[in-house]
């Protein structure tokens, strides 16, 4: 295969590359779907597949020229855990919040941190490199598996914003930590080395608070859909540009992106057209990280990497138990809430690529490959610890768990059809049907805008004013008909 691609030109090749990765992943998805598996294994299994491990359909120059594609899905998922942070959802939860995020991503990052220095000896800066890596989870596939079964609740918001927040800590702790490493291996720490990567994550908030500001101004009702995604990607592009010219993940900027936004305009509309084009994305971006996996290189990890990948999941779970019993939270989101935090995968994987560059050669490439091999376990085993614990906590019905993607989409197309049928009829059985042409082709343009165009509340809004204008009717027939008996009666 790679001999076929090489022929072709350099746009072709990487045309057809895209075309194979996407078409990869969604046969893939077909088998995990059979299974009842989250559609992340899927896309993980798909890049080890075609990767360079097992068929080598696309070669280690290709791959490395995609990593462009972790910043951009970073920067959409950022986008979309934004719209959580609500000031009146912040106001009521944000304290807990807090203080459960610092327990659970301190407590992975300093077991991690002290058992590989104490039990493996090695140096230090190789361990607080890796702890600090270790205080991440991957924001995508807990949003993917949200997204994929329609969880909402409590614990939902909970574990978004945790999620959200896990990446500010990490990052924060890396920048610190990397400070201290590359200062020891030039001998000795700066002040520059720890105050730069601060001050830049600060212009970075700004950033998009600002971006946030400027687009709520930009998108005014009588902009197109088109240009409201056009303006929205525009700035997320330009965002994870910035930041990646200064060597900051766009995550933190492109969240308060989000956030800005929502609190400004409560906008829902526009977070649900970024949905809609993200998940080619998406898909790229798990399939990638699939193909970035070198098997062989499991052997080197050894012991260590089981280890990290064991105790880190201990330090989550252990981390987020102490701290909801410490903020006296539900007993839902103190027992399962440690199962949701298990993935790691795409800021891992980029910090790992920088961490890399910081330690020596041997020992930045097992940092490498022991961070690849566990996102790649992680995100096997992540999903579907999540999906089990939005079905525990009761986010989602158990029912999901025999049921396949088909059988939810149809069961949610099924009502839509239903009303639309019900609602021609009820049109085209009236009397009077010209009085009726106009509310005739507002509802046939309602339905090819899509109900999905609105939120659950928008529909509630909705539902109840067609019917109070429907008893209003019945009550002016019902008057017109005791006035005309009236007439009779007086004319007798």
């Amino acid at each position: 295969m790679q001999n076929f691609l090489a022929q072709l030109g350099e746009g072709t090749e990487i045309l057809m590359i895209l075309s194979i990765i996407l078409f990869a992943g969604f046969i893939m998805t077909r088998l995990t779907n059979t299974l009842n598996l989250p559609k992340v294994s899927g896309y993980i299994l798909a890049g080890i597949l075609i990767g360079p491990c097992c068929l080598n359909y696309i070669s280690k120059d290709m791959i490395g020229h995609m990593g462009f594609i972790s910043d951009l899905a970073l920067a959409f998922i950022a986008f979309g855990v934004g719209k959580f942070f609500k000031k009146e959802v912040l106001l009521r939860t944000g304290k807990k919040i807090i203080i459960i995020t610092l327990f659970e991503a301190l407590t992975a990052g300093i077991l991690v941190t002290l058992f590989v220095k104490l039990v493996f000896g090695l140096e230090w800066e190789f361990s607080l490199l890796l702890g600090a890596i270790a205080t991440a989870t991957a924001p995508a596939s807990t949003m993917m598996t949200i997204n994929q079964y329609k969880a909402k609740g409590e614990f939902v918001d909970t574990l978004l914003q945790i999620v959200a927040l896990d990446d500010v800590v990490c990052l924060l702790a890396f920048s610190i930590v990397s400070a201290i490493a590359s200062g020891k291996a030039a001998g000795g720490a700066s002040i520059d080395d720890i105050v730069l990567p601060l001050i830049y994550n600060l212009f970075a908030i700004l950033l998009g608070f600002f971006c946030g500001y400027f687009l709520s101004r930009l998108l005014i009702p009588t902009r197109s859909k088109d240009n409201r995604l056009i303006l929205v990607i525009a700035m997320l592009l330009g965002i994870s540009g910035i930041c990646a010219a200064v060597n900051i993940s766009p995550l933190l900027s492109c969240m308060v992106f989000g956030a800005a936004y929502i609190n400004l305009t409560e906008d829902k509309k526009l977070f649900r057209q970024i949905n809609n084009f993200t998940p080619p994305i998406m898909s790229i971006f798990f399939i990638v990280s699939g193909m970035n996996l070198d098997l062989y290189a499991l052997k080197t990890v050894g012991i260590i990497g089981i280890s990290y990948f064991a105790v880190r999941i201990i330090g989550k779970y252990a981390g987020t138990y102490v701290s909801c019993l410490v903020t006296d939270t539900s007993p839902g989101i103190r027992n399962y809430m440690g199962l949701a935090l298990i993935p790691q995968a795409g800021v891992a994987i980029g910090l790992a690529f920088l961490g890399q560059r910081m330690l020596p050669k041997e020992t930045g490439s097992l940092m490498l490959a022991i961070i690849l091999s566990s996102s790649v376990l992680y995100e096997m085993i992540g999903p579907v610890c999540a999906k089990l614990a939005l079905v525990f906590s009761g986010c989602i019905p158990s029912e999901h768990l025999l049921k396949t993607d088909s059988d939810q989409e149809e069961k949610q197309e099924r009502p839509r059809e239903i009303s639309e049928v019900k609602e021609t009829r009820r049109l085209l059985d009236s009397a009077d049907f010209g009085a009726e042409q106009g509310s005739f082709a507002e509802m046939v343009e309602e339905m090819n805008a899509g109900v999905d165009e609105r939120d659950d509340d928008d529909i509630e809004k909705v539902i109840p004013v067609s019917v109070e204008k429907e008893k209003e009717k019945e009550k002016d027939k019902e008057k017109k008909k005791k006035k005309h008996r009236k007439m009779e009666r007086k004319g007798a």
